[in-house]
């Protein structure tokens, strides 16, 4: 299903794209085999800029859903001036679109703007095109199935392996035993304060590095407990800190963040987001949903900002609909073309 939308002199295209996940990817929520993605196209003074958006299932979004807020007149909140960032960027947020609606937008209007100008989008946002390498996730398995993943997992620097299920240690102990570098773990909301404390020592002589969202959003009493105990591991916000509202209550229960795109409308509100974190002196990880390389490639712009990332959506599925990214050494790297630097397949 695809929509066009016009104004004077700008015409907007949206659609559905289906990704396939290379196996089926379990998280402490569910599991998935398939994620579609919104994909929406801009074009103004004979320039095509590209965006995709990816819905956040724990705040109910869905692609068909972010497809009918584009099937809205959008158009006029873009207007006619893609240089208009942060004005249309306030227009969508005021009437409530979605944050993946959003990010498809904001991706295709930094698109635009890079193509517009001839340079690549992190070129025209003052960054670097540098990151720290990304970490590749391990969904929950057997520990049969985790170790294989894991010696799978090659040319990868940092693994972040998804828990949430009553073999998590026995997991962790396999991944260990067949990698020596870096591990995070991801809990999804998954974990109580009990399972935490009576893990934590483990996985501290296992050497994890932090772990990321181990009790349900609103749980604040566990994420204070936990923040008490003698010895403890650091503890990154994913559901928890969704946009920069969010991060003075965030630095009261974590560490650091997980700023994704999905959740902040892209790339402006990640950015917004990642300084009001450093403000509060958290850590700052730059994380995905499953997407295509579009949808990597619009974080992959701003890495050189974080401390961690996590941008490995792209590598969890079969041939998508677009490339332009590259790996090398266990880094995510974006091309010098301008804009986004991706093309479709």
């Amino acid at each position: 299903m695809s929509l066009c939308l016009t104004v004077p002199g700008m015409e907007i295209r949206a659609r559905i794209e289906n990704l396939t996940l290379h196996e089926p990817f379990e998280i402490a929520r569910g599991v998935s085999t398939h994620e579609p993605v919104l994909i929406v196209e801009l074009e103004h003074d004979g320039v095509v800029g590209i965006g995709e958006g990816a819905p956040v299932d724990y705040h109910g979004e869905t692609t068909d859903a972010m497809l009918a807020e584009a099937q809205r007149e959008v158009a006029p909140l873009i207007g006619d001036d893609p240089f208009a960032l942060e004005v249309i960027m306030h227009r969508l947020r005021s009437e409530g679109l979605m944050g993946g609606t959003r990010m498809a937008i904001d991706g295709a209007l930094h698109d635009w703007i890079g193509k517009r100008l001839g340079q690549p989008t992190w070129r025209v946002l003052g960054l670097a095109p540098t990151s720290p390498a990304t970490s590749f996730t391990i969904g929950i398995d057997s520990v049969e199935g985790t170790a294989d993943k894991v010696r799978r997992a090659v040319g990868y620097q940092v693994l972040k392996v998804k828990v949430g299920g009553a073999s998590d240690l026995e997991r962790l102990e396999a991944v260990r035993a067949g990698f020596a570098g870096p591990i995070r773990i991801d809990g999804n909301e998954g974990w109580d304060i009990e399972i935490a404390k009576a893990i934590t020592p483990d996985l501290l002589r296992l050497g994890v590095e932090f772990v990321e969202q181990p009790f349900p959003r609103g749980d604040d009493d566990a994420y204070h407990q936990y923040r008490e105990l003698a010895q403890r591991l650091p503890v990154v916000l994913d559901e928890g800190c969704i946009e920069a509202h969010d991060v003075p209550l965030a630095a009261t229960m974590a560490d650091g963040v997980n700023i994704k795109l999905a959740k902040t409308g892209g790339i402006r509100g990640a950015i917004s987001l990642a300084r009001t974190a450093r403000a509060h002196n958290l850590s700052v990880m730059l994380g995905c949903m499953i997407e295509s390389h579009l949808g990597i490639s619009q974080g992959a712009q701003i890495a050189s900002l974080m401390d961690h990332i996590d941008l490995d959506g792209h590598l969890l599925i079969d041939d998508g609909p677009f490339e332009g990214l590259g790996f090398e050494d266990g880094v995510v790297t974006v091309a010098s073309a301008p804009g986004l630097g991706v093309r479709a397949v």
